[in-house]
């Protein structure tokens, strides 16, 4: 299975506060609607600190990459990415395959 692993640093301008909603509330909707999606999570920091180069972590997992791809070739896909992109200054995606140490 391909888990894919994203960095997001929020737009210079937004708020802390408004960032966090939108991570938690107002993206998810749209990342759940992504065709052959077989897992979803978002996690964001507990505190605003300047200093850190990333806001937040997305973890999406499918069966593959061809999954993927598919995925966000689809209007949904390309909702929920230009979604991210019109609230994340950087974005760093890492395709990557989970290995459970502990679990």
């Amino acid at each position: 299975m391909l888990k894919v692993i994203s960095l997001l640093k929020r737009k210079e301008g937004m708020s802390f506060e408004e960032f966090r909603r939108w991570a938690l509330e107002e993206h998810p909707p749209l990342g759940r609607k992504l065709p052959g999606i077989r897992r979803y999570r978002m996690s964001v920091v507990l505190a605003d600190d300047p200093d850190l180069p990333f806001d937040a972590v997305s973890e999406f997992w499918f069966d593959d990459d061809e999954a993927r791809q598919a995925a966000f070739a689809t209007p949904e896909g390309k909702a929920a990415a230009e979604d991210a992109a019109a609230h994340c200054s950087t974005r760093i995606h890492l395709l990557t395959e989970e290995k459970v140490i502990i679990e």
